[in-house]
């Protein structure tokens, strides 16, 4: 009788492992070629900032046109709409953050055909480095694709943008960042998106850790999952999902322009946005630990990916700095003190 129990234990907690480690790995989700296709995509976007300030708003998009490379060597041309997004780059930056749509027509056999209507990042700012840290917020979407089953795709691609400004024109070749449409994302996992609150103690726990331990991973404190600020809710695989976005603000990309959050009004207990701080909620402290090793057991696999994109760096200390960053994040991860002090001591009770 011991021994069939013995072999009934092994057998049950070897099924529970794979299915523990399939939910942790399984990126089980219809991927479009846009988002599939590793080739450098170059594009270039007519563009006014007056313009699209001036005649675009949630709803109405101002008309504009978008050429780019097919895989058949041919240059094409779409009409696309533009519009701006975001409030804070929409009011401080030199270039505005974009969504663009296509009509359904006009994509039909591009690249564009199952993503008609995208979000686009660009740099903020005029500067040196500009490039440079839309490839580390670019790095931040891979990190947590590495990390999550859940998670938006995402695509770096070379822009020209010819703007027009007082009646000439100038072209700005600079890297960018597109990135899922929401209903695209809930489509593709087969679920669907929450667009109320929703407490914490809601949320399917291992995605909120996983979450939480990601913002501390890249020095983020620009998000709220209660809130849903630059957090996606989604009911997924019979769960509600927190998907983050929006990463400018991080320690990670360390942007001049960043700032610590104020929550409510009141400024949290750092004072540089390169200063980590815990904001993940209680939670069982197995359900931690579980995603802590997570974490250390795909080290290598987030250093590797990084990596890959260092050719993408104009400024070689831009890279090492990020590449320490991440580094002194790990230090935290495989130092029981520390992850006790700086993690399990830091969990809130309540949301702000």
């Amino acid at each position: 009788m011991k021994l069939i129990f013995f072999f009934f234990l092994i057998f049950s907690t070897g099924l529970f492992s794979y299915a523990q480690h399939y939910e942790q790995t399984a990126d089980a989700h219809d991927i479009s070629p846009l988002f599939m296709d590793e080739k450098d995509l170059k594009v270039t976007l007519n563009y006014s900032k007056k313009d699209i300030l001036t005649f675009s708003n949630d709803s109405t998009y101002l008309e504009s046109s978008l050429s780019f490379t097919a895989s058949d060597d041919i240059q094409k041309e779409l009409k696309v709409g533009l519009r701006a997004r975001g409030n804070y780059r929409r009011l401080y930056c030199y270039y505005l953050p974009l969504w663009f749509k296509i009509d359904k027509n006009e994509s039909k056999g591009s690249i564009f055909e199952e993503d008609k209507k995208l979000k686009v990042v660009l740099p903020c700012l005029k500067s040196s480095t500009a490039n440079d840290h839309v490839v580390k917020e670019f790095l931040a979407y891979k990190i947590y694709e590495v990390m999550s089953p859940y998670h938006f795709d995402t695509k770096l691609i070379h822009i020209t943008l010819a703007e027009e400004k007082d009646g000439k024109s100038k072209d700005h070749d600079l890297l960018a960042i597109l990135i899922q449409d929401t209903k695209k994302l809930a489509a593709a996992y087969n679920g669907k998106i929450i667009k109320r609150h929703m407490d914490p103690n809601g949320q399917d726990p291992a995605s909120a850790v996983r979450n939480a331990l990601f913002q501390y991973m890249i020095g983020n404190t620009d998000y709220s999952i209660t809130y849903r600020h630059n957090e996606k809710l989604f009911y997924i695989d019979d769960k509600i999902v927190p998907i983050p976005y929006d990463f400018d603000m991080s320690g990670l990309v360390n942007a001049s322009y960043a700032v610590v959050s104020a929550i409510k009004n009141k400024t949290l207990p750092i004072s540089k946005v390169t200063t980590r701080l815990y904001r993940g909620f209680d939670r069982e402290e197995a359900v931690i630990q579980e995603i802590r090793k997570e974490y250390i057991d795909k080290e290598n696999e987030v250093f590797t990916m990084v990596d890959n994109y260092q050719t993408y760096f104009k400024d070689p200390r831009e890279f090492k700095e990020l590449r320490n960053y991440l580094e002194g994040f790990y230090k935290v991860m495989k130092d029981d003190k520390k992850f006790q002090n700086s993690i399990i001591k830091r969990t809130r009770s309540k949301p702000d």
